[in-house]
């Protein structure tokens, strides 16, 4: 069964290529003009993830998105929106944001956005999975130990929880945005440079597997890619 989609756009145009563009890429997807008629939509049909325009006539992105979480606190949401200002870009993660992406976008890599958070909501049991093996390598988080070979690292525990999460994500797509709330808490300049010199570190050492990568995915996040 295809994922379902309930997309929220005022700007008709964008909306419908949008629909178009994601029905190609096999989800199902509901298209809605203002935030009422979004509100009416989920009310009376199931979805997998909400697209939401934060500027729009009638009931707001924001005012919308805190409506849908009193109806499912667990619904994915990303939202879509013209301006970039940091205020706005704060209170829509405050409110439960998945993502939130500036106008103009890249669409290839608002479908990246969307596989990635709908998978990790149908996997949720994941995030408990303490031992990993792949490739060459086993990997205990729970004692924060990689071995690759007969070499064994002692990870610190930042470098620990990034791998971690890489691993849940193994060859999906893994939002810079979702490790930074998760591990260090924020998001802001100093708190991107310092995940940037932990990924350095881990790619350092997962080198020494040949079945292993850390890739990046459009400068927005990162992938495991697992060879073999």
């Amino acid at each position: 069964m295809n994922s379902r989609i309930l997309l929220v756009e005022d700007d008709q145009s964008l909306g419908i290529v949008l629909k178009d563009y994601l029905t190609i890429n096999n989800f199902e997807v509901t298209l809605a003009p203002d935030g009422e008629k979004g509100l009416e939509e989920f009310t009376e049909r199931e979805f997998d993830i909400c697209i939401l325009d934060v500027m729009m006539p009638k009931k707001d992105g924001f005012s919308l998105a805190e409506d849908i979480k009193k109806i499912n606190r667990n619904m994915p949401i990303i939202f879509l929106t013209a301006r970039n200002m940091r205020e706005d870009v704060l209170k829509g993660y405050q409110l439960g944001a998945d993502d939130y992406i500036s106008k103009p976008f890249d669409t290839e890599l608002l479908l990246y956005k969307i596989r990635a958070i709908i998978q990790r909501s149908s996997n949720l049991e994941n995030e408990d999975q303490e031992q990993f093996e792949m490739s060459n390598i086993s990997f205990d988080s729970v004692l924060r130990q990689l071995k690759i070979g007969d070499k064994t690292y002692k990870l610190s525990p930042k470098e620990n929880e990034l791998l971690k999460l890489l691993c849940i994500h193994q060859n999906d797509f893994m939002a810079r945005g979702l490790a930074l709330r998760k591990i260090w808490k924020k998001e802001n300049y100093f708190t991107a440079r310092s995940m940037d010199v932990y990924i350095a570190k881990l790619r350092k050492i997962l080198k020494e597997d040949p079945g292993l990568e850390i890739i990046n995915v459009h400068g927005e996040g990162f992938r495991l890619l697992v060879k073999n």
